[in-house]
């Protein structure tokens, strides 16, 4: 009967802790397109204590940007999913690299590496990764995620700040320049 017992304990223990006790579980993920994750719990309303950080304000297609998510303080976080879409977009655009341990790239959209997500459900402080901008994008974007610190408190629909694209209007289909010369002659 003790026997019983013990492997009753320890089956529970091994299939049902880990869900109880942390995120991501094997089978929890976050929405490509919502962006919320897949348990029955509202997002949180409040100021979320993460921000986006960027390496820089403006793109051209095919620059790589880094892009940093950082918890504010000591509010750390288990679980997220950041993209880039251009602003009023709902599809990820561009791809990422994956160069942070804690991160793996996900497909969303046929797209693979469109989005990026937590590897493990280590409590993370910041997370780093490189995105490279697509070659067909000519509106302003912002990469936006949903961080999970907890099963109880996420965040969904955090923001960086815009990023602008800087396509020189005066590059033809072949690459050259279409600049007038002007020269002045003296007589």
């Amino acid at each position: 009967m003790m026997r019983r017992h013990s492997c009753f304990v320890f089956l529970f223990c091994g299939i049902f802790l880990p869900g109880i006790l942390g995120f991501p579980q094997t089978n929890t993920s976050i929405d490509c397109d919502s962006l919320l994750p897949n348990y029955e719990v509202e997002p949180q309303t409040s100021a979320p204590p993460y921000i986006i950080a960027v390496s820089f304000d403006n793109f051209e297609p095919g620059n790589e940007v880094q892009v940093t998510l950082e918890a504010l303080g000591d509010a750390g976080f288990k679980g997220f999913n950041l993209q880039a879409r251009e602003i009023d977009g709902d599809v990820p655009v561009g791809t990422f690299k994956i160069t942070d341990p804690n991160t793996k790239g996900l497909e969303c959209h046929n797209m693979t590496n469109s989005a990026v997500s937590n590897a493990n459900s280590d409590v993370k402080q910041k997370v780093t990764t490189t995105w490279v901008a697509p070659h067909d994008i000519r509106g302003e974007l912002q990469f936006i995620a949903t961080v999970v610190q907890n099963l109880e408190n996420f965040w969904v629909g955090i923001q960086s700040k815009t990023l602008t694209p800087t396509l020189s209007e005066s590059v033809n289909a072949t690459g050259k320049s279409k600049r007038k010369v002007c020269f002045s002659v003296s007589e």
